[in-house]
């Protein structure tokens, strides 16, 4: 008999990219794991390098990199880390990107405009990715623009849960930001116990970014604190907005839960100064020191992403995690 024949046993590692290093600090940490240790900096010209100090051979890597501000930059080094676990031989590569930059950019809108978020799922293909996992996508439909598994995580539970247990002894209603996010509004609405749902009528303008315009309540929220969801916050126009709207409609309150927190400028000023009572957010994105607010409170996503990397490691399954939604 020729050949030769050796079970091997399946080898867990995570990587961290230098976007958000105390998510990927706390996801090990429920693991019950490390992350493996690596030489990453930039070169005068600011060419990056990274190199890993222990073989990874054989492994089933995860590399966790959240594409914050500076975007391009993290995403660069997100795609150099996935490359030199290929080149390394690493036996499967798993890229679980928190929030997935270039999202907003699923369709045309317009001629001559690109796709860049069907670009970011190609360039990771190529650089070695079998797999992504992500937390709540712009749009369900990125999950097709990868060529491989895509496990679409969501935040929902986590907030939902949140919200429920401050304020389940009060009258709710779940509020959408648009139309198009009233299916993951009827779903914090049954976790929310059945409360009432509306929506906001807005029109966005194409000729500039984040601007939005027209705002009116479809939906009664008279007399009820509006629990408005959104996937992000960005500048916070159109969820200030919103809130401003609800307040008009009769609402008592207005608690706004967001899955990614980009805050770019000026988001902390409009949402100190907004309606809301409290803006509940995840750490799919690092929140800097400036970024913090009285009204600001922060769930981690750590324990969700660390269950979804030990479902995909022991071939268990990740939509058994959102009751079959996922």
């Amino acid at each position: 008999m020729s050949g030769m024949k050796r079970t091997t046993e399946k080898n867990l590692m995570v990587f961290s990219g230098r976007a958000h290093p105390e998510l990927a600090q706390e996801v090990v940490d429920q693991l019950g794991t490390g992350l493996v240790p690596q030489s990453a900096y930039e070169f005068a010209n600011g060419e990056i390098y990274v190199r890993y100090e222990e073989s990874v051979r054989g492994c089933d890597a995860f590399v966790i990199q959240s594409h914050t501000s500076p975007i391009n930059e993290w995403i660069m080094e997100h795609l150099i880390m996935v490359d030199a676990l290929k080149r390394a031989s690493a036996k499967r590569i798993t890229v679980v990107m928190p929030f997935y930059g270039y999202a907003r950019q699923d369709k045309k809108h317009r001629g001559r405009e690109p796709i860049s978020a069907r670009l970011m799922a190609d360039l990771f293909k190529t650089a070695g990715a079998d797999r992504l996992i992500t937390v709540d996508l712009h749009a369900d439909q990125i999950q097709g623009f990868f060529d491989g598994p895509v496990d679409h995580l969501m935040a929902l539970p986590i907030l939902a849960d949140y919200v429920r247990d401050k304020y389940g002894d009060q009258q709710l209603a779940v509020v959408s930001p648009d139309a198009g996010r009233i299916k993951v509004a009827e779903r914090w609405s049954a976790r929310l116990g059945g409360v009432p749902l509306a929506f906001i009528h807005k029109t966005r303008r194409t000729d500039r970014p984040n601007e939005t315009v027209a705002n009116r309540v479809v939906g009664d929220v008279a007399g009820r604190i509006a629990v408005l969801t959104d996937d992000m916050i960005d500048t916070a126009g159109t969820i200030v907005k919103a809130a401003e709207a609800c307040m008009e409609a009769g609402a008592t309150g207005v608690i706004i839960a967001a899955t990614h927190a980009i805050l770019s400028d000026p988001a902390v000023d409009r949402l100190k100064n907004s309606p809301a009572t409290e803006v509940i957010i995840t750490n799919t994105l690092p929140i800097s020191d400036d970024s913090q607010f009285d009204k600001l409170t922060t769930l981690s996503i750590a324990p969700l992403l660390s269950r979804a990397i030990r479902e995909v490691f022991e071939d268990g399954s990740v939509t058994s995690m959102f009751d079959g939604h996922a």
